[in-house]
């Protein structure tokens, strides 16, 4: 049952009326009006420089993917892909990500694994506003010290 008034020029309003401007207009905060849907894409990208960001975390993507990526660089008008090791599945509420990364030798692996996981889920989750449900790091290589520091080996001639 509706309340109904009358004002000053006998006109009656029901109290949802007199109580939110919005209503006659449309219905409801204006912010609820619609969808917004997020790309795979943008939650990869995201993703993929929160984990870069990460020290301990040298490179992403398997050693093919990143050569085709070294290729892809030097190419004028190329640009370098940081979604390269990322995989994102994005619902209308939530994500789960698949990560494939290089770390620095000498770090520790789940200590690296740990923090590339807190950065990208409080990026994500901040950025979007979904939740993150899972994030799945596949560790692919360790890139060792430079072998070109080393004293290269004399050949006799």
């Amino acid at each position: 049952m509706t309340d109904m008034t009358e004002n000053r020029g006998g006109e009656t309003e029901t109290s949802a009326a007199r109580r939110s401007p919005l209503a006659k207009r449309g219905g409801g905060d204006p912010g609820s009006r619609g969808r917004t849907t997020i790309a795979d894409g943008v939650v990869e990208k995201i993703a993929g420089l929160a984990a870069r960001d990460v020290d301990g975390v040298h490179a992403m993507g398997s050693g093919l993917s990143r050569t085709f990526g070294a290729v892809r660089d030097r190419v004028p008008g190329g640009a370098k892909s940081v979604t390269r090791g990322v995989k994102a599945e994005v619902g209308e509420v939530q994500a789960a990500l698949d990560l494939e990364i290089v770390v620095v030798y000498g770090v520790a692996i789940a200590d690296v694994a740990r923090d590339v996981r807190e950065n990208v889920i409080t990026a994500v989750e901040r950025m979007t506003g979904l939740e993150v449900v899972e994030v799945n790091i596949a560790v692919s290589d360790v890139k060792l010290p430079d072998e070109e520091e080393e004293e290269p080996e004399r050949r006799i001639q």
